[in-house]
């Protein structure tokens, strides 16, 4: 599936008669002001701001995770706020980090509305390439029309369904954050260190050159596909990261290597939420 919009494709698209509305997901996991801020210094033209954290998120529970999917009732609500329905291509972006624009897209994407794409390279790529950045706010108009939930959980799990799934022979669980993380050697925001049982360790920023951001900021394909060679695309494998945000660009790069996947959105903060949960350390790549 195509989550991805380059930035050629951006351009022919805002110039097209289509309903399109643009999200700036831009923000910072340590800095809860960068979205804002950054969107007041400058932002793609017609974009209208969108804080993950308030807009993507439920409020923080016994069990979910620091960023639990928001529920389809107020989710759709907030959508439509936007302008957002059935009509809507949906286009978000983010620095180029791809972490809150795919973010964006997946929760589109459960909701079951496919239209809906993040933008490759983000705002760097859209600045690289001559778009116009505009500094004055936009404020949406709500829209009257429908947005038909049509739910897709295909590709999505929860804990209970990773729990079964350890050390399962046709299984891969990913870990997506940085090594010493996986490994247990440090752990700057969650209260346990280590991973999921099983689990092996694919840093999301090593699919990205985010240093030379083009038209992309991932990898090519092919580089993409050796990346992740040691992984069997006839199992299951399922991707997950701290809190289910980061996951998303491991997510979108194996979109692009063909490989198919699931996501667990809980994440390592869910899981480690359940007291009878193992966690493991050290390195189990091999």
């Amino acid at each position: 599936m195509n989550r991805l919009i380059n930035v050629d494709e951006f351009f022919k698209l805002v110039k097209s008669n289509q309903k399109v509305v643009i999200l700036d997901c831009r923000f910072d996991l340590m800095n809860k002001s960068y979205g804002v801020d950054s969107y007041a210094k400058g932002h793609i033209e017609g974009a209208y701001l969108f804080d993950l954290e308030t807009a993507l998120v439920d409020p923080i529970s016994e069990h979910g995770g620091r960023h639990p999917f928001r529920n389809h009732d107020d989710l759709i609500k907030e959508f439509k706020k936007y302008g957002i329905d059935d009509d809507t291509i949906v286009v978000a972006y983010d620095d180029g980090d791809m972490q809150g624009a795919g973010r964006l897209v997946f929760q589109l994407n459960n909701l079951g509305h496919y239209k809906s794409y993040a933008l490759d390279g983000g705002f760097t790529s859209y600045k690289k390439y001559g778009g116009k950045i505009q500094i004055e706010k936009n404020i949406p108009n709500a829209s009257e029309k429908s947005i038909s939930t049509k739910a897709d959980w295909s590709f999505i799990v929860d804990m209970d369904y990773v729990k079964s799934k350890l050390y399962d022979k046709d299984t891969t669980l990913i870990d997506s954050r940085s090594n010493p993380r996986y490994l247990g050697l440090e752990e700057p925001v969650d209260k346990v260190a280590g991973h999921i049982p099983s689990a092996v360790n694919y840093f999301f920023m090593d699919t990205m050159d985010l240093e030379n951001i083009d038209k992309s900021s991932f990898k090519s394909k092919e580089e993409l596909q050796k990346h992740f060679q040691n992984l069997d695309p006839k199992k299951e494998i399922i991707v997950y990261c701290g809190s289910g945000i980061s996951l998303m660009v491991n997510a979108l790069a194996l979109d692009i290597a063909e490989i198919p996947y699931k996501i667990y959105p809980g994440s390592f903060s869910d899981w480690i939420s359940y007291n009878d949960n193992q966690i493991a350390t050290g390195d189990e790549n091999n």
